[in-house]
């Protein structure tokens, strides 16, 4: 796409400035003022791995840490506009995908996409059980028939996926990651990322599979709390690790690996479920000195009083 500003001698000389730039990486997610996912869990998890976040509000959960009461969206020329604009000015390295809202929102990020075939897509596919069943199932034949095709990595709960790919499944036993990827590549997705897996000794499968192969498959000790957020943070640190230039089997593993860390420096900041830490590795080491130092008299912080 032609950039509409014209070249000068500033943005010339950005161009050894933006060599030197972390990556950058569009994402496409509503707001959560829980702070459990969505836009702002997906920036921390980006910036987290070394990669620069621009986030593309497509509307705004209502939500607290236990549970999605509603959920407004933007329409779609809103969100077009702000990808547009941004996606002009800025060379952009990957797309994660994530709640988008609306059937018309999937058109308009699909078409957006489409004029940028070149970069790695990831779709994050969320457990929409919380919304209208109408809803849902306007929500997930637009995902399926616009955003699939154009997606390189899939990625969701294996329970979610179960239930949206494989909806007749008949046969006795789960389908495992490579059967939910061979629906997925029915849809046009060469990439799958299974995530939650139930697995022996209480242990959770965590799986990269295309039709034929497993790319990469990880187990991780199944936590005691409920968390909120976790395909966010896993979405988002990988396609910001693919953004960087990883192959995507070791772009994988180490979004797991992040995301594993994140749980288990997981915390509880309200009356519902835990969040994932995705700043884990700027907490101070247990042992270290806190800060002591005594306050300086005068600098108190007044409380937030209207005085008029």
């Amino acid at each position: 796409m032609a950039n509409p500003h014209p070249p000068d001698a500033a943005s010339a000389s950005s161009e050894t400035d933006t060599e030197s730039s972390p990556p950058c990486v569009a994402i496409f997610n509503s707001n959560d003022p829980s702070g459990a996912g969505g836009l702002g869990g997906d920036a921390l998890a980006v910036a987290s791995v070394g990669a620069h976040a621009l986030p593309i509000a497509t509307g705004t959960y209502v939500r607290d840490t236990a549970e999605i009461l509603d959920h407004f969206s933007l329409d779609e020329e809103a969100v077009t506009e702000q990808a547009r604009c941004v996606l002009e000015d800025v060379p952009v390295a990957a797309i994660k995908v994530g709640f988008l809202g609306t059937a018309e929102n999937i058109s308009a990020v699909a078409e957006i996409a489409s004029d940028y075939a070149e970069l790695p897509l990831i779709a994050y596919m969320p457990n929409l059980s919380w919304w209208d069943e109408s809803r849902i199932d306007i929500y997930l034949d637009a995902f399926r028939e616009l955003l699939l095709p154009q997606t390189t990595v899939l990625v969701g709960n294996h329970s979610t996926l179960w239930r949206w790919l494989l909806p007749d499944w008949e046969s006795e036993r789960p389908p495992g990651a490579r059967d939910i990827a061979r629906a997925a590549a029915v849809l046009g997705v060469p990439y799958t990322l299974v995530t939650g897996a139930v697995a022996p000794d209480q242990f959770v499968e965590n799986t990269l599979a295309t039709p034929q192969t497993v790319l990469c498959s990880e187990k991780f000790e199944r936590f005691e709390a409920v968390f909120t957020g976790a395909g966010d943070t896993l979405s988002a640190a990988l396609a910001a690790l693919v953004a960087c230039g990883n192959d995507l089997g070791a772009a994988a593993s180490e979004a797991l690996s992040y995301l594993d860390r994140c749980l288990d420096n997981g915390f509880r900041p309200g009356m519902g479920h835990v969040i994932p830490d995705r700043l884990f590795w700027a907490q101070p080491e247990p042992g270290e000195d806190d800060d002591t130092s005594p306050a300086i008299p005068g600098f108190e912080m007044p409380p937030h009083d209207t005085k008029h």
